[in-house]
């Protein structure tokens, strides 16, 4: 009874989109969010005539017979489309606007990516993510710095206490991948390279390869999730999880009537 196994194969994908679908909605107010989708593929298919088999009478089947066997996860794409920006007047909050990601020091070392422009001053002054990682290059706000500006190519200018001018304490780079959809989602709306997503490209805002990039003091990028769709595709998940079903209690009955069969 293939339809048993194809329909349970139908059930296990949606279960899987299911999972996909709440994860983004958990994340509908995370910042810098990308949502994830599910795509699907078909499995392998039974053949039990090819297309242009010589037949009994001579010929050529021009079609052949096939049965499929089910479907089958072929990716989970994250759709890097931009989010909404939403003011917040603090500072330290940062929007890209544009194609890139700011650089993150991890613990370990290596770097990490990120479009979640929540900065924070640590102890020593320097710019970190809420979990306390680096901001990269490292940049250091004096202690009496009395203003903060971050000019939209990335330049930090700081007044420090008696003094009228502006002063640069460094510049925030960004980097871009050819292939952002292949980096590696780790936690801490942060994102790591793989050989998918290319290496990372690094440059200013507004120049170069990152001309139509602009970094926004006092916003910050929201999910780009969009709750209304994706509960319409909770809706469209759930009817296709229950059609799977239905087809798996179709092919038990029909099994119970040949058991019973005397």
């Amino acid at each position: 009874m293939r339809a048993l196994y194809t329909s349970a194969t139908g059930a296990q994908a949606q279960q899987f989109n299911i999972d996909i679908i709440a994860n983004n909605v958990a994340n509908v107010n995370t910042s810098g969010y990308k949502k994830t989708r599910a795509e699907f593929q078909d499995l392998l298919s039974q053949t039990f005539q090819a297309a242009g088999a010589l037949t009994a009478e001579g010929t050529f089947d021009p079609v052949g017979v096939q049965v499929g066997l089910g479907v089958g996860i072929s990716a989970t794409q994250r759709v890097f489309l931009e989010g909404s920006v939403v003011q917040t007047a603090n500072p330290l909050d940062l929007a890209i606007q544009g194609d890139g990601f700011f650089q993150i020091l991890q613990p370990d070392g290596s770097t990490a990516y990120t479009r979640d422009g929540t900065f924070k001053r640590d102890a020593n002054g320097q710019l970190v993510t809420s979990d306390g990682y680096l901001l990269q290059p490292n940049i250091t706000v004096p202690v009496d710095s009395t203003e903060i500006v971050i000019a939209l190519d990335g330049n930090v200018m700081v007044r420090q206490s008696g003094s009228t001018t502006l002063n640069q304490v460094g510049q925030i780079q960004m980097v871009k991948f050819s292939n952002a959809a292949g980096l590696e989602s780790i936690g801490r709306n942060l994102f790591k390279e793989t050989p998918g997503s290319g290496t990372a490209i690094q440059g200013t805002a507004g120049t170069g390869q990152f001309g139509d990039t602009s970094i926004n003091q006092g916003f910050l990028e929201n999910s780009n999730v969009q709750i209304v769709e994706e509960l319409i595709n909770l809706i469209a998940a759930q009817r296709a999880f229950e059609a799977n079903s239905k087809v798996m209690r179709a092919s038990g009955e029909v099994l119970s009537n040949v058991n019973n069969i005397v």
